[in-house]
């Protein structure tokens, strides 16, 4: 005899043997008890749930030859027949390949003749919103006024789909996902029934994939003990399904919270290189963050949890991570996972999220109040200082020569343009860098629906000074000058669109173009001094208002007269 699937083998014959759906089980029970069911049933609900067996189950108990019984017996002749399919009684259509007009009336014409067998006809439809208008109209008239002897049940995943007059002409029955621990148990009886070895975390894995259907689960399940050698363990149904381990999750969300950006990326890395899918490894950590997010609020739900196993390091977790961070990683994944579909380079815009999620984590831990001491009395010092060089000023001293940086390469390959750089800071003006800063807004918005990956890359940048043919860009990130490189031939031409010519794209990071420019004001205050005997020297800035530069930056300083 041939090998028969595990779903097929373990198909429920018995309401007793329908998970998860005591609340339609029961119901149909007690109507047969008291000879009280209807003459229509719609059975709806999402796909491996039990719908289509327990339409079989009821048309078995209805003609079992015990009844009135609240379960079928499955030993009598029409238990027998029916479970087997050779009572022609008990018909089973697929509304997917049999859904015309005239499959419906020849239903209609035969519906009115007694049965043969058994004493009620039944009628199974399957995947019943399949059908045409035309065969739901010709069904219609049935369903209202059948015969005695026949009972519809309708069975559907897309109840939308059902006209509401067919609808209101049937006791409508909704399925529920079956939740984890009940799946859980049922498999547990079938591998021991079956003699098969599967270690407990491998079978929450398989019912955590499975995303409450059991058909699904079972179907897992058969792949993974092929998989196997001897013992089905969490490692082969991680193979089988794809998807990716607690452990792993937790260890992302670990390194984020630590603002560990290396660490992150080498998961991500690892991920992709062991052939994970790029959008189950998101779909997977969106769940187990809503997991964490529920467990934090309410620990009493744990039951409720769907892709996180409450063990001892998740509750560490739970209490080290804040739900606002929660909420604000939820959404920035749930963009990534948008923008992944419409991407070749899906592991690109997993990186950035994970960077920008590194940067929303507020810090750990809040300001000591040693260190704030100290940082006053040193502002309090340099007040005092200040304060002594305007009522003595020093005789003015030619800066020291400073050693320019020099270009570096990082493991990236990116080497800063020091000299381009520096080339179009003297020929920088203010008013073309407002102009740029005018329309940078709706130029990086017509590059988010030009090019997805090049406005990703974009995302973290800001236009930091302009001359007429360069504009350097400073970027938070190293690996963003590469990849805003990469995309240069889409973004210069468009930007040119937005500012009326071309300019020429200078990516520096943040940290790099502080350097610079600090090194260049120096630069041009040391000439100012030199060329003060012409007459055209400027008005010295405030001594107060440079250590204010140095201490905030000038993105935090306005200066008013």
């Amino acid at each position: 005899m041939s090998y028969q699937a595990l779903y097929r083998v373990w198909r429920p014959r018995t309401f007793e043997d329908v998970v998860g759906q005591t609340h339609i089980t029961r119901t149909l029970q007690n109507a047969i008890m008291q000879d009280k069911f209807s003459h229509a049933y719609l059975f709806s609900g999402p796909r491996g749930t039990g719908k289509t067996s327990a339409a079989k189950i009821f048309a078995k108990a209805v003609n079992c030859e015990r009844s009135p019984a609240k379960e079928p017996c499955n030993e009598c002749a029409a238990c027998l027949g029916i479970q087997d399919g050779s009572i022609s009684d008990v018909i089973e259509i697929d509304a997917a390949s049999n859904n015309g007009v005239e499959q419906i009336r020849e239903i209609r014409d035969k519906v009115k003749y007694a049965p043969s067998v058994v004493e009620y006809k039944v009628y199974i439809i399957d995947e019943v919103h399949m059908l045409s208008i035309g065969a739901f109209n010709a069904l219609l008239k049935t369903l209202e006024e059948p015969p005695k002897h026949v009972i519809f049940i309708l069975a559907t995943t897309e109840p939308h789909k059902i006209p509401l007059t067919i609808i209101s002409r049937c006791q409508r029955f909704d399925f529920k996902r079956i939740a984890q621990q009940a799946m859980v148990e049922r498999m547990e009886k079938i591998i021991n029934q079956e003699g098969i070895d599967v270690s407990r975390e491998a079978l929450e894995v398989v019912a955590l994939t499975a995303e409450g259907g059991m058909r699904d689960a079972l179907s897992l399940l058969d792949q993974a003990i092929s998989y196997s050698d001897e013992e089905v363990t969490i490692e082969d149904v991680l193979a089988v399904t794809g998807s990716v381990s607690q452990q792993k999750l937790t260890g992302v969300i670990e390194s984020l919270q630590q603002q560990d950006v290396k660490q992150a990326l080498q998961h991500v890395d690892d991920l992709i290189q062991q052939g994970k899918d790029p959008g189950r490894f998101v779909f997977d950590l969106i769940y187990y963050l809503r997991d964490l997010l529920l467990y934090k609020s309410a620990p009493d739900l744990a039951d409720n949890l769907e892709r996180a196993i409450p063990d001892e390091q998740f509750k560490q977790l739970a209490e080290m991570t804040a739900p606002d961070w929660i909420q604000q990683a939820i959404k920035e994944l749930n963009k990534c996972q948008q923008e992944m579909k419409w991407s070749t380079s899906p592991k690109v815009f997993i990186e950035i999220a994970m960077l920008n999620l590194v940067d929303s984590q507020p810090a750990a831990q809040p300001v000591e109040t040693e260190a704030v001491q100290r940082l006053i009395r040193r502002l309090d010092e340099m007040e005092r200082e200040l304060k002594q060089l305007k009522q003595n000023p020093a005789p003015a001293q030619p800066a020291p020569e400073q050693r320019r940086p020099q270009p570096r390469s990082n493991r990236n390959g990116f080497k800063v343009p020091y000299e381009r750089i520096r080339h179009v800071l003297n020929e920088a003006s203010k008013e073309e860098i407002k102009h740029i800063q005018s329309k940078w807004a709706n130029f990086m918005e017509a590059l988010k629906q030009n090019n997805a990956p090049a406005h990703a890359t974009l995302l973290n940048s800001k236009p930091r000074a302009a001359s007429d043919k360069g504009l350097v860009l400073a970027f938070r990130y190293e690996i963003h000058c590469s990849l805003a490189l990469e995309h240069k031939q889409t973004i210069e031409p468009l930007l040119a669109d937005f500012i009326g010519k071309t300019v020429e794209l200078i990516p520096i990071p943040e940290p790099k173009w502080q350097e610079l420019r600090e090194e260049y004001v120096r630069k041009q205050k040391s000439d100012e001094s030199d060329n003060s005997e012409s007459g055209n020297k400027e008005e010295e800035e405030d001594p107060l208002i440079t250590e204010a530069r140095k201490l905030a930056g000038d993105d935090l300083i306005e200066i008013h007269e």
